[in-house]
């Protein structure tokens, strides 16, 4: 059903506009990309986004390679992942990206809209977006045509439902949850002493300096937030459980 003006509540749009920032560059580097979907996404600090993303290409590529040749990109995690019909090479890659402003999906939040879908596939980003008034889909259109310089709209329909949202809140759960402040604290100064960078630019002695704890201490904490973080990313069914530090 095509909505007019005036005449719904929720709103269903899908459109296409080029692909920006960090996931713009991975089309670039990597040979004969079939899609890059975002499975997760969500801000970190300082322009800082961590973002979960599957990236299924018709050759052969090494994630690690890749992501070296590329700046304002950490790897975080990869690991190889089920395909499509064709795709001769799928990875799941989990990672730290510092996105250039405006970046797609903090326009999309700002525009009151709610993101359901993003994909690069055929050289075009689709983004598929729910909002609640055609004012805020007009208005997100224009912000969207001024900033990246094309906003094709392909559909939009009157639903009942938000539908799922990007990541369905996993990384957000996890984050709020699931981590001890402890284990947060831990992330976030590895994360700025250049920890998870390649080649490392701190080591795990230099965190536990840092933070003033014994490096038993802290290789605990990292390897239980890396594994519950890890969990939800990759929607395996983790324990409830975490064992008392």
């Amino acid at each position: 059903m095509i909505v007019q003006p005036g005449s719904f509540s929720i709103l269903r749009v899908k459109f296409h506009t080029v692909p920006s920032g960090v996931i713009a560059d991975l089309h670039t580097a990597i040979p004969d990309v079939r899609r890059i979907s975002y499975e997760n996404i969500f801000y970190a600090s300082d322009g800082d986004w961590i973002e979960s993303l599957v990236v299924a290409s018709g050759a052969e590529f090494e994630p690690t390679s890749v992501i070296e040749s590329l700046s304002r990109v950490e790897l975080f995690h990869h690991q190889l992942a089920a395909g499509g019909p064709g795709d001769g090479s799928t990875h799941r890659l989990t990672i730290v990206a510092h996105e250039p402003y405006p970046f797609l999906l903090g326009v999309i939040l700002r525009g009151k809209a709610l993101p359901n879908r993003l994909e690069l596939r055929d050289g075009a980003l689709t983004g598929l977006v729910t909002v609640a008034e055609w004012a805020d889909f007009r208005a997100l259109a224009d912000t969207i045509e001024a900033q990246f310089g094309q906003f094709e709209l392909l559909s939009v329909n009157q639903v009942e439902t938000i539908g799922a949202p990007l990541g369905s809140g996993q990384l957000d759960r996890v984050i709020r949850d699931e981590l001890t402040e402890e284990q947060l604290t831990v992330l976030r100064t590895a994360h700025r002493l250049g920890y998870f960078e390649v080649p490392r630019r701190a080591s795990a002695e230099d965190i536990a300096t840092e933070l003033d704890i014994a490096q038993s201490t802290l290789s605990e904490r990292l390897r239980l937030a890396e594994g519950r973080l890890f969990d939800l990313v990759f929607y395996a069914d983790a324990p409830r459980d975490q064992p008392e530090e």
